[in-house]
C-alpha cells in the first residue's frame, strides 16, 4: 500500500521475535474474523472486530491512514476486505456477504515497533468447484513458495515455481501488486513478485531477511482496473474472482520461519545464526 525503502535490512534474532509477536496478533485476528465470516455479516462489522482486537492488544493498524498517490483519501479502515472480483485494497462497507461469495481479509499491525502482515481468503458458505479450486491453488502457491525458501537461492527461482504452478492450473498471476520486505516499516525492500520479472530486481535470499510473500491469483486474466474513482479498490477487468493469501517469513540457515502462523518460536530456531 506504499512504496518500499531502498535497502534490504537484515533482522537480528531479537527483532525476529518482536515480529513474531506482531504476526501472532495478526494470526489471532484473522482466525477470529474467519469464525465470523458467514452470510449476512458485513465487512464493516469484520473491520470493527479487527480494530477492537488491535486496540486491546496495544497495537496500531498498519493500513488505516495510509496514503496512495492514486487515491483521493487515506485508507479508511483497519483491514482490507476484498470480495469476489476485488483483488486487493477492498474497503469495508455495509454490503452483507452472501453465500457463494469469497472475501480476502488482509490485516497488518505494528506491535512493539515491528510489523506483522497476513491475508487469508475465506469462502462464505459453499462455493462452486472452480472458485474452491482458486482458493486451494492460491493457498498451495504460498505454501510452495515457503517450502522453497533457502539461503543462497535467488528469489526468481521461487517466483518461477509460483508462476508455473498457478498458470498450470489455468489461473492468472497478478503482476502489478507483489510481496515485500517488512520489519519496522510495513513495506521495505525487496519487492517480492509472484512471477518472473525480466525487468530485473531479483535478489539472493540471506538469513535475517524478513519477507511478506503474498500470491494474488485470478480465476481469469490477471488484468485489473480501479473501481470507480476512489483510487483504492482493485478489481479484475473481466469480473472473475480473485484470491489472496499472505504470510511473513524470516529466512534462516535452514529455510523459512513463518512468523504469522500463530506458532511459538522454537528454542533452537536461531542456533546457527545467533
Amino acid at each position: 500500500m506504499s512504496r518500499a525503502t531502498t535497502k534490504i535490512v537484515l533482522k537480528s534474532p531479537r527483532e525476529i521475535e518482536l515480529m513474531r509477536a506482531a504476526g501472532r496478533l495478526v494470526h489471532q485476528i484473522l482466525a477470529e474474523l474467519g469464525r465470523q465470516v458467514q452470510p449476512g455479516i458485513t465487512t464493516r462489522a469484520l473491520d470493527a472486530i479487527a480494530e477492537r482486537m488491535i486496540r486491546q492488544a496495544g497495537a496500531t493498524a498498519l493500513f488505516k491512514g495510509v496514503r496512495n498517490p492514486q487515491a483521493k483519501r487515506p485508507f479508511p479502515a483497519s483491514i482490507c476486505a476484498s470480495v469476489n472480483e476485488e483483488i486487493v485494497h477492498g474497503i469495508p462497507d455495509d454490503r452483507p456477504l452472501a453465500e457463494g461469495d469469497i472475501v480476502s481479509l488482509d490485516c497488518g499491525v505494528r506491535l512493539g515497533g515491528y510489523c506483522g502482515d497476513s491475508a487469508w481468503t475465506f469462502a462464505v458458505g459453499p462455493v462452486g468447484p472452480r472458485v474452491q479450486k482458486l482458493l486451494d491453488v492460491t493457498r498451495a502457491a504460498l505454501e510452495l513458495a515457503i517450502e522453497q525458501v533457502r539461503p543462497g537461492r535467488r528469489w526468481s527461482e521461487i517466483a518461477r515455481r509460483i508462476q508455473d504452478f498457478v498458470e498450470g492450473h489455468g489461473f492468472g498471476v497478478v503482476r502489478e501488486f507483489v510481496g515485500h520486505g517488512i520489519g519496522r516499516q510495513m513495506h521495505e525492500e525487496p519487492k517480492v513478485p509472484n512471477y518472473v520479472d525480466r525487468r530485473g530486481g531479483d535478489f539472493v535470499l540471506r538469513p535475517g531477511m524478513t519477507l511478506a510473500i503474498e500470491p494474488m491469483v485470478t480465476a481469469g486474466k490477471p488484468d485489473f482496473v480501479y473501481r470507480g474513482d476512489d483510487g483504492w479498490v482493485v478489481v479484475t477487468r473481466d469480473g472473475e474472482p480473485a484470491a489472496h493469501f499472505e504470510h511473513v517469513i524470516a529466512v534462516t540457515e535452514h529455510g523459512a520461519d513463518v512468523l504469522t502462523d500463530g506458532r511459538p518460536a522454537s528454542a533452537d530456531r536461531w542456533r546457527k545464526t545467533s
